[in-house]
């Protein structure tokens, strides 16, 4: 096989498109995969500002998140087969430890990194991959929707569902409703029947959010959030907070929250540190839960719900040798859903 294309971090920041040999032959228990569509998220951006929280060496080939093709497969293999495409979970997870035998692989004692952030990632023409590591997506599914699975539509899928725990008909405040996972957030809980309110940044992504079916979106550059969310709920608060933004928006979403109200939050892209008043927290008996990435079962459920309609936003898609464009456009938060990048 002639050789591939790999975009790679040749060292902190140095993006580079190379050309490198292809992998081997998958071995036993691997799948080789075409990759077809890589989705962008904020761990890019921290990826490529050199924030993996571990050695990595270089170069590595970025991306977290895609959608594939299997075009070969080694011994041992059943679950997959040449032809069928894939969404891979990028934690290479044990599979055998007691909380990855709960299903609840995010949480597994012997995880050996992330894929584009400690280990080569997916930008990059083929490579093998774990077979247990991957859910095939269903036929009714698009490879782009499925490229935005991986890690922002199974991360909300997460949030909302195994933590939360969002019911029909709730009143929910989602954070930066434009973002790639605000935007599934909104889908989401309005598919439920739920109140949605939203935060955005411009009028633009207030009318694109309103279109989502946001039933109220508030400019958080124009007015306080917390103070529009109270009026609108009659002082009472919302039930659940879907939090990412961290810092610029901690203090305000607990005053939001309703008495016994969810707080879960996956992201601090405006800064990690934040306070909080213990007595208003056990006197209001909120629920504040961290949630960081998902289970393979939530991609598997989140492929579902796409197959049902309930679709993320693409906002662009790019080619491969443009892969820094999407990533500096997420960094300054000009974008509206989901960017990708297809091979």
């Amino acid at each position: 096989m002639s050789q591939i294309r790999a975009l790679q971090l040749v060292s902190d920041k140095e993006l580079a498109l190379n050309h490198i040999d292809p992998p081997p032959p998958p071995g036993a228990g691997e799948a080789q995969l075409r990759v077809l569509a890589v989705g962008l998220n904020h761990i890019d951006v921290w990826g490529l500002r050199g924030m993996a929280f571990a050695k990595r060496l270089y170069p590595l080939s970025v991306g977290a998140e895609a959608a594939c093709e299997v075009i070969a497969i080694g011994p041992n293999v059943s679950n997959v087969s040449p032809g069928d495409r894939v969404v891979p979970y990028s934690a290479q997870v044990c599979g055998v430890c007691r909380e990855c035998s709960r299903h609840r692989d995010n949480l597994c004692e012997n995880v050996q990194g992330i894929r584009g952030f400690h280990i080569d990632g997916w930008a990059r023409d083929i490579t093998n991959h774990p077979a247990r590591l991957m859910v095939k997506i269903p036929a009714g599914v698009d490879t782009r929707d499925a490229a935005c699975v991986a890690v922002a539509y199974s991360t909300v899928e997460h949030m909302l569902f195994d933590n939360a725990q969002l019911e029909p008909g709730e009143t929910i405040l989602v954070h930066a409703g434009g973002s790639g996972i605000g935007t599934i957030a909104v889908k989401i809980a309005k598919s439920l029947g739920c109140v949605v309110i939203t935060t955005v940044g411009n009028a633009d992504k207030a009318a694109k959010v309103k279109v989502l079916g946001a039933d109220h979106v508030i400019n958080y550059r124009e007015d306080r959030f917390e103070g529009v969310v109270r009026k609108l709920t009659g002082r009472k608060g919302v039930d659940v907070v879907f939090e990412h933004v961290g810092a610029d928006t901690w203090q305000g979403s607990l005053l939001c929250l309703k008495r016994g109200g969810r707080l879960v939050t996956c992201g601090a892209t405006s800064g990690p540190s934040g306070s909080i008043n213990l007595m208003q927290l056990f006197q209001q008996q909120y629920r504040i839960i961290g949630s960081f990435g998902s289970p393979i079962s939530a991609i598997a459920r989140a492929l579902d719900r796409i197959g049902s309609g309930v679709r993320p936003v693409i906002d662009t898609v790019y080619p491969l040798d443009q892969f820094r464009a999407g990533v500096d456009r997420l960094e300054h938060r000009d974008v509206f859903g989901k960017i990708l990048v297809e091979l």
